[in-house]
């Protein structure tokens, strides 16, 4: 705020000398921060929005409550697959021979034919764009030998993933009272196949599939009418609604949204816009630090070395509303004490940031090295040192 005022301070050097203490005074003070809103309101059973680096819900409902999934099980069936090309236990040029299981499965499908060859990319891509279950099964089938013992696979990578209340029992989410998750065990799964699975990611992406001579269009609509936009997967039976897990990133900040039970194929995009449009307008997002970077030095008694590096096992992401970033606090928490030998990546302090009071992170600073005990000289110097501490 600029004041502009023009005045003779011979007249009144009292009067002057208060107008300029008034105005040094204003430079010093923080801007008022622009009120944030409350999030809006969904029309779904349940949702959440959530920002994919800091982890940080900016809204949610009922993301604790049991879920039937739908199609959003192919998620962790892509994960899965994923994860068997990352091993190189396939490959994306897999010949698979479709089983009569996989043809004669229903609901949305890709329309592969029973004993014919198709790719795992090709397979992949119909699971992905076009949601096909013959997909799915046939994926499963190539992994595991039989989309039962996939389903076990499924179960451990939820359970690996801290997915503590889903379980499945199919691969391609068809209803059934023990195929169950949650919105959040949701949020845990999508931000682990984006961040794992990059080079995959894109295909959520793609906004149609051509196989067998059938084009079939992408059923996430946020594609087509927002261009920051770039997945990730809907689903729909009668009794779960019209879900839709959206993924956006725009100007380096990534969110996603999860819509379950919606009405209609419009409102899940609809209702998803929303969510994605609030966290987008009113937060950002900012990297505080990297992996490995040294943020402190402590000292280390009876080391080979005196100084002992502190910093974080992953980068720190904080989101905040927006305009807010500059009241950032960080405090650091060192361990009083600390006496070799001390091992890399064991934890000897904390890092916490908080805003207007309120902690927002808490991480653990770990030693960045090694330190091994120093020479018997090294040891009785820091004890007679130590006595004066």
């Amino acid at each position: 705020m600029q004041i502009s005022a023009e005045y003779d301070r011979s007249k009144n050097p009292l009067i002057s000398t208060i107008i300029l203490f008034v105005l040094a005074l204003a430079q010093t003070l923080p801007a008022l921060a622009a009120p944030i809103p409350g999030p809006p309101q969904v029309a779904a059973r349940a949702y959440l929005l959530q920002d994919f680096n800091s982890g940080r819900l900016l809204a949610e409902k009922n993301t604790h409550e049991r879920m039937e999934p739908a199609s959003l099980t192919k998620l962790m069936t892509a994960y899965i697959v994923f994860t068997e090309l990352e091993t190189n236990s396939i490959s994306l040029g897999d010949q698979v021979r479709v089983s009569e299981a996989a043809w004669r499965m229903g609901g949305s499908r890709m329309f592969i034919e029973v004993n014919k060859l198709v790719s795992v990319e090709d397979l992949l891509k119909g699971m992905i764009i076009q949601s096909g279950n013959d997909a799915s099964v046939a994926l499963a089938e190539h992994v595991a030998g039989s989309e039962d013992a996939f389903v076990s696979l499924m179960n451990s990578y939820a359970g690996k993933l801290g997915m503590t209340a889903t379980h499945f029992v199919n691969s391609t989410g068809m209803p059934d009272p023990e195929h169950y998750t949650t919105v959040n065990d949701l949020a845990i799964l999508t931000r682990a196949l984006i961040k794992d699975f990059p080079q995959y990611y894109k295909w959520y992406s793609e906004r149609e599939f051509t196989f067998n001579g059938i084009r079939q269009s992408n059923r996430n609509k946020l594609l087509w009418r927002d261009k920051s936009v770039d997945g990730v997967k809907t689903g729909h039976t009668k009794s779960a609604g019209f879900c839709l897990i959206a993924s956006a990133q725009r100007d380096g900040m990534r969110l996603i949204s999860i819509v379950l039970g919606a009405k209609s194929e419009n409102a899940r995009a609809q209702e998803s816009q929303k969510l994605l449009n609030y966290g987008f307008r009113f937060f950002e997002t900012r990297r505080l630090y990297g992996a490995g970077e040294a943020l402190a030095t402590a000292r280390i008694w009876k080391g080979e070395v005196e100084q002992l590096p502190l910093g974080l096992t992953e980068e720190l992401y904080v989101t905040v509303p927006r305009g807010q970033y500059d009241q950032l606090e960080t405090r650091q928490n060192i361990t009083a004490l600390i006496m070799a030998p001390a091992e890399r990546g064991h934890q000897y302090g904390a890092l916490e940031v908080s805003l207007n009071g309120a902690e927002i992170a808490l991480r653990p600073l770990v030693a960045l090295r090694d330190v091994a005990e120093g020479s018997l000289w090294q040891r009785l110097s820091d004890e007679a040192l130590l006595l004066f501490e």
